[in-house]
């Protein structure tokens, strides 16, 4: 039997609250992704090869601490629950660590094993805190009502970050420094995950998993509705990961345009996406999680597929447009979905394991990110791009606009399959 944290509801305030974590998640990931690598290469001369070793490491660190501190977290027992002691004693240290990779020694010949060490750190604490952060969401909302709101706050709230963390980085480094910079955003994230802590409720008479670790993995992969989800999941993000790839090649080489056009172009899908989250989340809350996931996966797909053949300023800015509605689906609806899985699982196993199922669904979609590198740097060798032209071969920009539109359209009709055959919301709908 699933037991609600709350018998009574959660306030506005407290839902928002806790939502705003996902703000500090993806302004710390997306400022990390984008400009980590920029600054020790660029900036500080660390040599290529040896920080792309480093960040092939941390890939398979990230991927293999998300299921061991997602069982840890599920076996836990405090009297205040689970996962708030792992966010309440972790987000300072997250932050301070965040800050830390950004103020590196002043000698050469100490930035790179620098690196290393804070990136390592930085990734443990940031798997700790935001893995227990997101397994708390099923647990606090178990209506589809409410989950749908909620998560339409948080992806909302979520792309303001992504959209902080890719923006405003060069306005702050080029006037205050990167340590500077580092610091500020450190201390925006601490504050927005204290707010969330703040928000977040759990109860600390959840039903426990007694499950060892092999056997815990062995449950979770033998789950197929878990199975059907994660390998849609992964194709979605696949696509996910090849999109702001592989735009600003578009925008060279097929577009003609100067670099600064790639950020109107992101900035029309993501600016489009967030008003869309709420329209989401009213489809998710009527229709339910597997039916709005077809419908926004295919429109996802759909609107992809013009960047195939559009080759004005205009066209290009209105598929953006188009694909932000799709790409807000996606986002509201993953996590309610996989929040089904996780209540089905309880009446299998009379326990709740959020930490085991978002640690594995981490382990496994992290791969996604592999995958599209190695898509994209096969499709680009094939179709004859040269590094270093102005003007590429007309062939290497077909390859470029089929690595915006057919590529992940024809991944993103895999995954509809996946979810089609995702069998909770069908057996709902029959009953």
């Amino acid at each position: 039997m699933i037991r609600h944290v709350n018998r009574g509801k959660r306030s506005e305030i407290h839902k928002v609250a806790y939502s705003s974590g996902n703000l500090a998640v993806n302004l710390m990931s997306q400022a990390f992704a984008t400009y980590l690598v920029y600054y020790y290469v660029d900036v500080l001369g660390v040599r290529p090869a040896w920080i792309s070793l480093a960040m092939v490491f941390h890939g398979v660190l990230n991927a293999l601490l998300n299921p061991l501190f997602g069982h840890l977290s599920d076996r836990t027992r405090t009297r205040f629950g689970r996962r708030l002691p792992y966010i309440g004693f972790g987000l300072v240290p997250l932050a301070a660590a965040f800050a830390l990779l950004w103020t590196p020694p002043a000698d050469e010949g100490a930035a790179f094993p620098y690196f290393i060490g804070t990136v390592m750190l930085y990734d443990a604490l940031f798997v700790l805190v935001v893995l227990n952060y997101s397994a708390l969401f099923p647990e606090m909302f178990q209506s589809i009502k409410d989950r749908a709101y909620v998560s339409s706050w948080r992806q909302m709230l979520g792309i303001v970050g992504m959209i902080v963390g890719v923006a405003i980085p060069p306005l702050l480094y080029s006037q205050i420094g990167w340590g500077a910079m580092g610091g500020v955003f450190a201390a925006l994230s601490a504050v927005f995950l204290a707010l969330s802590l703040w928000g977040s409720r759990e109860n600390p008479d959840a039903p426990r998993t007694t499950f060892r670790l092999t056997t815990a993995v062995r449950h979770t992969l033998g789950n197929r509705a878990f199975v059907l989800y994660v390998i849609g999941s992964f194709l979605v993000q696949f696509t996910f990961a090849l999109l702001p790839a592989g735009i600003p090649f578009y925008t060279k080489y097929v577009l003609g345009r100067e670099e600064s056009f790639n950020t109107l172009l992101l900035g029309a899908i993501f600016l489009s996406a967030i008003p869309c989250v709420f329209l989401w989340g009213r489809l998710t809350a009527k229709y339910g999680a597997r039916q709005g996931i077809l419908i926004a996966v295919a429109c996802y797909a759909a609107a992809l597929l013009p960047f195939g053949w559009v080759t004005k300023e205009g066209g290009a800015i209105a598929t953006a447009v188009a694909v932000g509605f799709g790409l807000a689906g996606l986002l509201v609806l993953l996590d309610v979905m996989l929040s089904e899985v996780i209540d089905e699982d309880e009446r299998g196993t009379g326990a709740r394991r959020e930490g085991m199922y978002f640690g594995m669904n981490g382990f496994i979609v992290r791969w996604g990110v592999s995958l599209q590198a190695a898509c994209m740097g096969l499709i680009l060798e094939a179709s004859g791009y040269e590094a270093g032209l102005n003007e590429q071969p007309a062939s290497a920009a077909i390859g470029i606009r089929w690595m915006l539109s057919g590529i992940p359209a024809a991944a993103l009709l895999l995954a509809l399959l996946f979810f089609y055959l995702y069998p909770l919301g069908k057996r709902q709908s029959r009953s």
